[in-house]
């Protein structure tokens, strides 16, 4: 193999080069610059009365962290969101699957959750409230509930477009059931899984929030209720920072690698 003078052999793969993770680093940071400025140049359009600016809203997410009550706040809220996250995944998972892979539940459960894709949210969280009480059952169950039919309709269309073939091939070679789900159909799955999961997560944060305003004595819902009886918009704006802190963490942290 002839080699090139101060570089790799010919022939052989060009080094990996950083320069693409680089330029998308530099991008986020660049719009993210771009978001302070567009937020600055509003709050003096309007008045700090009316849209506090990024050092005011700094300001007071510093003394919140400080009090205690951002980091309890945040860790309810995130609570709730993780369980009902699980059920959701769970149940709608399980019906989604078994909706796609058998005709006569399909047939049977299709009524159902049309039904379920158009019931108001706001019902919903309602009626957990007035049936099971104002506690963290109802409130987990009425998140959970809300998004079951979303996770349930993309998993039945994944698993409507499964490869019959490969389970075959799997059954040919007499590998166990359990095997058969886990090596040749739950692969097949995972692109309805994750879409699934990155939706899901994104609406599940935000009736985490309507929950824990109308019903829960705490919760970062339950705290922009208090603000805003102060009208207090630097308080609120600054819940909403660490919200959205906490859901960018979550998205680049775990789903995005995954």
């Amino acid at each position: 193999m002839a080699l090139l003078p101060g570089g790799p052999p010919r022939g052989a793969p060009a080094p990996p080069t950083h320069a693409p993770a680089r330029r998308h680093l530099w991008l986020r940071l660049g719009s993210f610059v771009l978001l302070l400025l567009a937020w600055e140049a509003a709050t003096l359009i309007l008045g700090t009365r009316v849209l506090p600016g990024p050092a005011e809203v700094g300001q007071a997410l510093l003394q919140a962290f400080r009090s205690g009550e951002l980091l309890f706040n945040l860790g309810m809220t995130l609570y709730r969101v993780a369980v009902a996250f699980v059920i959701a995944m769970a149940f709608g998972a399980a019906i989604g699957i078994l909706m796609g892979r058998r005709p006569l539940a399909d047939r049977l459960l299709d009524a159902w959750l049309i039904i379920a894709l158009n019931l108001p949210a706001l019902v919903v969280m309602v009626l957990c409230y007035v049936w099971f009480g104002l506690n963290d059952v109802a409130a987990i169950l009425a998140v959970a509930v809300n998004k079951i039919p979303l996770v349930a309709t993309i998993m039945r269309e994944e698993a409507r477009s499964l490869d019959r073939s490969l389970i075959e091939v799997g059954q040919a070679f007499r590998l166990s059931r359990g095997r058969i789900f886990l090596r040749v159909y739950l692969p097949q799955l995972y692109p309805g899984l994750f879409a699934s999961a990155r939706s899901g997560l994104a609406l599940i944060w935000k009736l985490v929030l309507v929950v824990e305003l109308l019903g829960r004595p705490n919760g970062v819902g339950f705290e922009i209720r208090t603000l805003f009886n102060y009208f207090d918009i630097a308080g609120i704006l600054a819940y909403t920072v660490a919200f959205i802190i906490i859901v960018l963490l979550i998205e680049w942290g775990i789903l995005v690698p995954l």
